[in-house]
């Protein structure tokens, strides 16, 4: 059952002449982890700090947790916890006194707080490094750091903006990884900004493609597929030779398409240089590589792929979208 912690109603934001936010619709479910995808200037920012009460919008509104973050920001703060790309600590203090000061700025009680910032470095996995000065710290250690602070106030709702950048790879699966298990264990509703397709798509239960302001499509990875890619939902990649010595540069579209005809919910086929693309609508691989020996043809290699949010987002950005999802 669907219940929303984020909700955005036609939301615009405009500055001078330009549109950084262009009618937004937007809902966001407790529990959820959201990705917010699309390039630098996007859009995104603009939308973090309409969520945070930190910018009007122009014209809509928006809501967390059932407030408006417009009339209510300092209410829509204590319910919100953010991590920015560059995190601030005082470099001259510990982790754990960080982590203390945040606390209490919090109106927690310094035993009380001492005791939550210990159980939060041990959980993001910085115990050992709790008395050593921020200054000293890696930078995936501060964002670990981060994540601990922002948690230390019991939100309801992370918001994460481009948390892993210059984070090595070790560092940025460990992040990841700690970011889903918190969720579950918390069932925090997480909006993760990224123009990282990758990462997006390890972490993220859903996502919104943002371009030039506007939110040009969200759902889930299969969703999104089966919009954009309507002559087929799988790529099947297929090498296959004659076994006769005459005939192994005859193979043509048209011969495997007979060999295939009787293979359902195939779109389409064609020729590479050395190989055949088939799209298909279900996963048919097992039925085409029957078909296939079946004919009498060496079978050198199938590869099945399903359309991934990479496909998805360059097909957005080759402008191929329109044409796909016209009627």
């Amino acid at each position: 059952m669907e219940n929303p912690v984020i909700q955005l109603n036609g939301v615009s934001k405009r500055y001078d002449d330009f549109m950084a936010v262009n009618d937004l619709n937007l809902s966001i479910n407790k529990g959820e982890i959201f990705g917010l995808l699309g390039p630098n200037g996007a859009g995104k920012s603009t939308t973090i700090l309409m969520l945070m009460g930190l910018t009007e919008p122009s014209s809509g509104k928006v809501e967390v947790c059932g407030i408006n973050a417009t009339v209510k920001p300092i209410e829509v703060k204590r319910k919100v916890g953010y991590l920015p790309e560059d995190v601030g600590f005082y470099d001259d203090r510990t982790g754990l006194e960080n982590l203390i000061y945040t606390a209490q700025l919090n109106g927690i009680r310094y035993q009380e707080a001492k005791q939550k910032a210990e159980e939060l470095l041990a959980r993001v996995g910085l115990a050992n490094d709790k008395n050593k000065k921020t200054g000293k710290y890696s930078k995936g250690m501060r964002q670990r750091l981060g994540l601990a602070d922002v948690l230390i106030k019991n939100p309801e709702v992370i918001i994460l903006d481009e948390p892993t950048s210059g984070i090595d790879p070790t560092g940025v699966q460990e992040l990841l990884s700690l970011i889903v298990e918190l969720r579950n264990e918390r069932d925090i509703t997480v909006l993760f900004s990224s123009h990282n397709l990758h990462q997006v798509q390890q972490v993220c239960d859903r996502v919104g493609i943002f371009v030039k302001g506007k939110l040009l499509c969200e759902g889930n990875i299969e969703s999104l597929s089966e919009k954009l890619f309507t002559h087929g939902k799988y790529l099947i990649e297929l090498g296959i030779e004659a076994k006769s010595q005459a005939n192994k540069d005859a193979i043509a579209v048209e011969a495997l398409q007979k060999v295939l005809s009787s293979v359902e919910d195939i779109q389409s086929i064609r020729k590479e240089k050395d190989y055949f693309q088939i799209e298909c609508s279900t996963d048919n691989s097992s039925a085409i590589a029957k078909a296939v020996i079946d004919a009498n043809y060496n079978l050198h290699f199938l590869n099945k792929k399903e359309y991934g949010l990479d496909a998805i987002y360059n097909r957005y950005f080759e402008g191929g979208a329109n044409d796909e999802t016209s009627p």
